[in-house]
């Protein structure tokens, strides 16, 4: 059903079919119609900081910036869904047009900006929460605030939605805000998540209750900086980190149409340099926190991978886009056999 649903939301501007699309699902919801787009997908139980998905399959952010839809995503079969990324003002983001689709390569090149309706506007969204499963924020700066501010502006956000968020993510790792990345190395960094574990720990007394804190990094870092940010994450007891944002590298695609436009690239050509990203990350890490992983995940295999390379969970955007919803349930069911597998393999 959806490979003909996608012809004709593909004939249309990207960024109208994607707003078409997140107005259906929400609908759809209120309705109670999803039981027609989903399938069943595994029972396959797993914690991730502290939190108990039902399965290990979530939708990355950016999807629902706005958290218009996250009641009937999460209907669809993940394990867990995440909104925004959401300032604390309302922003336009960039110029129009901002997304690409190249269907060749089943890739996505966006350069949003952080569009958004702000913090109070997710917030009201989000109190109007019907899904049961695991709900994770994503937060970010606006794109006027000057780096050395922004930790100011994600604790804004933090404190806003801490009280309705079962995890929040820092995005210190999208391309399209001039400065933000600059935010992953050396003493912005450190500084960045010192001011965030204070804001944490201050909620965490003031609601009696704990919402695990998850950094997004970016994928085009060498071995050096990976393992710099795994020391800093360390050091300063982030509860996990999602590995990857969107790349920068767009060689793989350069000879295609749109595959020259600014932004960051999403979808299968990410699919390897994420994993290797992820292989690194873990072993720079050993164990000492999950790993989320995104990046070119399509089917089984490409999910059971990011867990082969280090990964707890995995989250999903390009592929939910090409394929739909059947990925969810294709993506759970790899991951599964490979759980199974291990714990087959563990008692031999």
């Amino acid at each position: 059903m959806y490979q003909h649903l996608r012809k004709a939301l593909f004939a249309l501007d990207p960024e109208r079919s994607h707003h078409l699309s997140m107005d259906a699902i929400g609908a759809a919801e209120r309705l109670g119609l999803m039981s027609l787009f989903s399938k069943p997908v595994p029972d396959d139980p797993v914690e991730l900081m502290g939190l108990t998905l039902p399965n290990p399959v979530g939708l990355a952010a950016g999807l629902d910036k706005n958290a218009q839809a996250f009641n009937g995503l999460g209907a669809l079969g993940f394990g867990f869904v995440e909104v925004g990324t959401v300032t604390p003002r309302p922003q336009p983001g960039n110029p129009h047009p901002r997304l690409f689709r190249l269907p060749e390569a089943e890739a996505i090149i966006n350069r949003m900006g952080f569009n958004n309706e702000g913090v109070d506007y997710l917030l009201e969204r989000v109190k109007r929460r019907r899904y049961s499963g695991v709900l994770g924020i994503n937060v970010g700066k606006n794109f006027d605030t000057p780096v050395e501010d922004a930790a100011d502006d994600y604790c804004i956000c933090m404190e806003k939605v801490y009280a309705h968020a079962d995890y929040i993510t820092a995005n210190v790792s999208s391309p399209n805000t001039q400065g933000l990345r600059d935010l992953q190395f050396g003493d912005s960094l450190s500084q960045l998540l010192n001011a965030l574990k204070e804001k944490q720990a201050q909620l965490a007394a003031e609601h009696d209750r704990y919402v695990p804190l998850a950094v997004k990094i970016a994928p085009d870092m060498d071995d050096d900086a990976i393992a710099q940010v795994a020391k800093t994450l360390q050091e300063h007891e982030i509860d996990g980190v999602i590995a990857t944002n969107t790349t920068i590298d767009k060689s793989s695609v350069e000879n295609m149409e749109h595959g020259a436009e600014q932004g960051g690239l999403s979808g299968r050509p990410l699919t390897a340099r994420s994993t290797e990203v992820i292989r690194k990350l873990s072993s720079a890490l050993d164990g000492k926190l999950p790993i989320i992983g995104v990046g070119g995940i399509f089917d089984g295999e490409s999910a059971a991978e990011k867990i082969r390379a280090g990964a707890t969970a995995v989250q999903i955007y390009s592929g939910f886009i090409y394929r739909g919803p059947e990925v969810i349930r294709e993506a759970a069911a790899g991951i599964a056999e490979l759980h199974k597998a291990r714990v087959m393999e563990r008692a031999k």
